[in-house]
């Protein structure tokens, strides 16, 4: 994958904490050069081994490291951007010994950031959840990974046994291939019963989750975050961001650019220097998918717009998952919509109403105005259905493809009125951005 930025940090001997200075730019996660596997020793010659502070054997509503990551302002990049100091102190509140999980399901198919991390630098992924365990009181580590990367992740694991890194148990398991996997509860669910679907227990891990212990569950590049923080402190975290969200983000830039790949930016960074990191645009974008399959369309017009929360906002938009993909002026938004919508309907848990049934009506008529066969009826069918799912089902899977489509309507209205009228404006509707099947299938 391709890198934003050279390494401007100092590679050498591990210095005590204070002494030893961060990378001052970008990549902060990522290999300085190249993209090879970082081995254990290429890490510690980096990084260094955890400081101290990172395993002190305190109590656990006291342990320093929950006020860095407070103070830094990290917030989850597994897409809910939920704070992570507040996710580790609900934890620690518990009682009895807690598990830490590794989310790195990454079951959007067109993501890739969390494979590339964990294929290219899995111990700063273990050392943040060491250093999160040790902060929580947990007994018990479990990486949940994706397929293609579990190999990679135990051979670290057993490379990392006898060196004193790692004062919890760590064990690596298969995610399950499915959408839905990624998700909490189903992540617990899999890990316990070999069922990769969402559970409704009125008790969230934090309270109740793997063996029935507290669970803090995070995302790969959030743990990461967490042990460059062990590291080199709130300070130098914020140094890169915004204030309001500090840090950096790794971006999935797919669709029509040059160079394809994971690309690390300070969060706020203008989405068309995003797209600039990886090659420039191929063509003119038509309009831009951002988040992740749950995300939102936003108009080529708002490139300037800050890749964050904050600066996406406006836009009826967040950064969710990290991806950003490039709508090409050749391809059809709503052909593409509608082929998403219906691979999203499939990909469903298949538990409640509103998935099993709203979604594929609301798939179904998409498909119908992709192929030009709507009836003067079927906007305000889909906008009926819309509100009639949204909030409704067992887990968020429903609301997503609620802001997805909502986006779309207003994004590719002027695209819809002319399907609507049996006509389309895109030179290869046949062609797809998004790597579904083709639209001859729809």
């Amino acid at each position: 994958m391709n890198l934003a930025a050279p390494d401007t940090g100092a590679a050498g001997a591990p210095l005590p904490r204070g002494e030893r200075p961060g990378p001052s730019g970008l990549p902060r996660l990522l290999p300085s050069a190249g993209e090879r596997l970082v081995d254990l020793g290429a890490h510690l010659d980096r990084f260094g081994p955890l400081p101290p502070l990172a395993r002190l054997r305190v109590r656990r509503d006291h342990h320093p490291l929950i006020g860095m990551v407070e103070r830094a302002g990290l917030t989850g990049r597994g897409g809910g951007g939920f704070p992570t100091a507040r996710k580790l102190a609900a934890v620690a509140a518990q009682r009895g010994a807690a598990v830490v999980v590794v989310n790195a399901v990454e079951a959007e198919p067109v993501s890739a950031k969390d494979k590339t991390l964990c294929g290219l630098v899995p111990h700063l992924v273990l050392d943040g959840a060491s250093a999160a365990a040790e902060a929580v009181g947990a007994r018990r580590i479990v990486v949940v990974a994706h397929p293609t990367v579990v190999t990679t992740l135990r051979d670290a694991v057993r490379g990392r046994a006898g060196r004193d890194l790692d004062d919890v148990p760590i064990e690596v398991v298969t995610a399950a291939d499915h959408f839905v996997a990624g998700e909490e509860s189903a992540v617990v669910n899999w890990i316990e019963h070999g069922s990769s679907v969402p559970t409704s227990s009125p008790r969230r891990p934090f309270e109740e989750g793997v063996e029935r212990r507290p669970t803090l569950i995070n995302n790969a590049e959030t743990l990461a975050h967490v042990a460059l923080i062990a590291r080199y402190g709130e300070d130098w975290f914020r140094s890169l961001g915004t204030d309001a969200e500090p840090g950096t983000i790794l971006v999935t830039a797919r669709g029509a650019v040059t160079r394809p790949g994971v690309y690390e930016a300070a969060l706020g960074t203008a989405i068309s220097d995003v797209v600039r990191a990886a090659g420039g645009p191929v063509g003119t974008p038509s309009a831009f998918l951002v988040g992740g399959y749950f995300g939102t369309w936003i108009e080529a017009a708002v490139a300037h717009a800050p890749f964050s929360r904050e600066g996406l906002g406006p836009h009826g938009a967040s950064v969710g998952a990290g991806l950003l993909l490039a709508m090409p002026s050749s391809c059809c938004g709503v052909v593409e919509t509608a082929r998403l919508v219906r691979y999203l309907a499939g990909q469903s848990a298949g538990q409640c109403g509103p998935c099993v049934f709203g979604l594929r009506a609301i798939s179904d008529e998409l498909v119908r105005v992709a192929r030009r066969e709507a009836s003067p009826e079927s906007l305000s069918k889909l906008r009926r259905w819309l509100g009639e799912v949204e909030g409704r089902g067992a887990c968020a899977h429903p609301d997503g493809v609620v802001r997805l489509v909502r986006s779309a309507l207003t994004v590719f209205g002027d695209e819809i009125e002319r399907h609507m009228s049996g006509g389309c404006g895109a030179r290869h509707p046949e062609q797809s951005a998004l790597g579904l099947p083709s639209v001859r299938s729809l």
